[in-house]
């Protein structure tokens, strides 16, 4: 498919970053401005006034904010001096309806504050897929917000990528077949590959996590005190307040092949494919031909933009709007994340 892009399209290093002035806001204390060559992905907000209080200026401009976060899908709030985990949180707090606990969990994370965590634990030299939070859950976060409390030395950029370009992107054969069969997630816990089923459920009580997967539309197998669960969800959503359709899925992030060669290798030099941590198939269990997750893959890195961090940086993206990943990294980081405003919708389709 043509990449009708500008060619300033691709991923900033900081060096080239240029800003662009859009707007000031009616009570002057912030200006509004892209990211040069980035299209409108993010919108970077910095403070026109000095010493101005993030967390107070969002509660009172949360009716100019959200549109904004709407239609560009990410804004970005820089130099605002956040210095702690507790003003980011005050700030989340101020723009949100409802934080949330991180459930049903993929990934390593330390938490922090109540609802406040690490972003995911992985070694330095490992990227990350892009992704929609919890998009594999029937219950996901339509925010999700990034604090840079430590920056690294290099890397460790989060790329994002909007998934309405991403939907668009891709052939609509493909994206019809998906419409169609939906994609299955297979997860295997423990073993010392994966998280714990009571770390990612939270409990030590096998029949409570029985009650939380027939209720999220999972299927659950037990081998003695290991547990495997088949989950079957849509690939394409509708955003519930624009309307637009976004490709809204795990299939690429979760199969098998995405992984690193040597991650990989290892893997499938001593498992069966079925024993996997994690691996996706079409919603009745036949495998996605590789040609077609390596279009998907494509069409993710086809619309990838990324930023360096700056300590004391704010990333907020619309959970739906836009996929977020992890770019490996030299030298300490620290990135922090919440998700806010739960939104169950038409994700859920039955096991086949």
């Amino acid at each position: 498919m043509k990449d009708d892009r500008s060619p300033l399209a691709e991923t900033l290093s900081p060096g080239k970053i240029k800003r662009r002035q859009l707007n000031v806001t009616r009570d002057r204390l912030v200006t509004m401005e892209l990211l040069s060559g980035g299209g409108p992905l993010p919108l970077v907000i910095r403070p026109a006034v000095e010493g101005l209080d993030l967390a107070p200026w969002i509660r009172s401009n949360r009716e100019l904010v959200e549109p904004l976060l709407l239609k560009h899908g990410g804004i970005l709030f820089r130099n605002f001096g956040v210095s702690s985990p507790e003003v980011f949180e005050q700030f989340v707090v101020a723009c949100s309806d409802q934080l949330l606990p991180y459930r049903e969990r993929s990934s390593p994370r330390t938490q922090i504050n109540d609802n406040v965590y690490t972003s995911t634990d992985y070694p330095a030299d490992q990227s990350i897929f892009l992704h929609n939070e919890n998009s594999y859950q029937h219950t996901w976060p339509m925010k999700i917000f990034f604090y840079c409390h430590e920056q690294p030395v290099q890397g460790g950029e989060t790329p994002i990528a909007d998934c309405r370009k991403v939907y668009d992107r891709i052939d609509p054969r493909i994206r019809e077949r998906f419409i169609e069969r939906g994609w299955m997630l297979v997860r295997n816990f423990g073993a010392g590959l994966s998280l714990p089923w009571q770390s990612v459920f939270q409990t030590e009580d096998k029949t409570a996590v029985e009650a939380y997967c027939r209720e999220a539309g999972i299927e659950t197998e037990w081998r003695g005190d290991r547990l495997r669960t088949r989950q079957v969800r849509r690939a394409v959503a509708q955003h519930p307040k624009t309307a637009e359709m976004v490709w809204f899925n795990h299939v690429t992030f979760f199969h098998v092949s995405t992984l690193g060669p040597s991650v990989r290798n290892a893997l499938l030099g001593g498992l069966e494919e079925e024993e996997l941590p994690n691996n996706t198939y079409y919603g009745d269990g036949t495998p996605i031909e590789a040609s077609i997750l390596e279009e998907l893959r494509e069409a993710y890195r086809s619309e990838t933009i990324g930023n360096a961090w700056q300590e004391g940086d704010i990333l907020a993206l619309d959970n739906m709007l836009v996929a977020h990943g992890r770019n490996p990294y030299v030298g300490r980081r620290k990135i922090l994340v919440a998700m806010a405003e739960p939104w169950l919708g038409p994700a859920t389709t039955s096991l086949r």
